[in-house]
């Protein structure tokens, strides 16, 4: 008679893992308590911790939205969604990067159309305090860049430089409910918002940038030179002026370096 394999241990790790995540699968083989017996009760208090522990995580990234549909609601969702999601990285501030398309599939929460984009906003806040350390540009270091340079100059931009863009006031919303800030009335159909997260020092900064300013940076960020970027820029957004739109950029540490053809890099 033919034996059964015995499962890998590859095999046995994911079946653990995917019990720990679904209430509904049964203990894995093998796993037993201190008298040798198999223990449901054991198995789903650590089951329960594991879960609450990514929740946890959830509410320590994502405040705003916390607060923005009730603690009992988000536990709710985010429990969902670590079944659904579980961390694929040991470090947990990494965790929860698919929150925002999440929320835009949950049912119960199709009613806040801003939601998902205020999620989107809250993750690349995380995502810049993470990001690499880089001194920032001031005006005072394009003094060496003539006119005639423009033509090729390339811009490279901060490590922690991310941009959300929305078709509602999503900053707005996030601002006032940011801890200790008074919520108040809002239109969500008031108009959308580009909105420049950065940190070019210690404190994350979050920002309103002009119209056109977001395609700027993304033709930029695709390594476009100036000029290119001002006209990919001007062609999805006529009301985009470089003149206005990026000495605000340089005045947020939006860049860390240049480089033009014919001259020094300054990095």
């Amino acid at each position: 008679m033919n034996e059964a394999p015995i499962p890998s241990l590859a095999d046995r790790q994911q079946a653990f893992g995917g019990a720990l995540l679904d209430p509904l699968r049964p203990i894995p083989p093998g796993i037993v308590g201190p008298d040798g017996r198999e223990s449901l009760r054991r198995f789903n208090v650590y089951r329960n911790n594991v879960v609450m522990g990514l929740v946890s995580a959830l509410k320590d990234a994502y405040p705003v939205v916390m607060r923005l549909v009730g603690e009992e609601f988000f536990a709710a969702m985010a429990v969902d969604y670590a079944r659904a999601c579980p961390p694929d990285s040991p470090m947990m501030f990494d965790y929860g990067a698919g929150l925002a398309d999440f929320i835009a599939a949950f049912e119960p929460a199709r009613g806040l159309v801003y939601l998902p984009d205020v999620a989107r906003l809250e993750r690349a806040w995380v995502e810049a305090y993470h990001a690499a350390e880089a001194e920032p540009l001031c005006a005072t270091d394009f003094a060496a860049v003539g006119a005639e340079d423009c033509q090729q100059l390339r811009l490279t931009l901060h490590p922690s430089l991310r941009v959300v863009r929305s078709p509602y006031p999503v900053c707005a919303i996030w601002a006032m409910n940011v801890e200790g800030a008074n919520p108040r009335p809002l239109d969500a159909g008031s108009g959308g918002e580009d909105v420049l997260i950065v940190r070019p020092k210690a404190e994350v900064e979050v920002r309103v940038v002009p119209p056109g300013c977001a395609a700027f940076l993304a033709a930029l960020g695709r390594g476009h030179s100036l000029v290119e970027s001002t006209r990919l820029a001007l062609m999805e957004e006529p009301r985009f002026d470089p003149i206005l739109g990026l000495p605000g950029l340089i005045e947020s540490g939006a860049f860390i370096g240049w480089r033009a053809t014919g001259m020094r890099d300054r990095s």
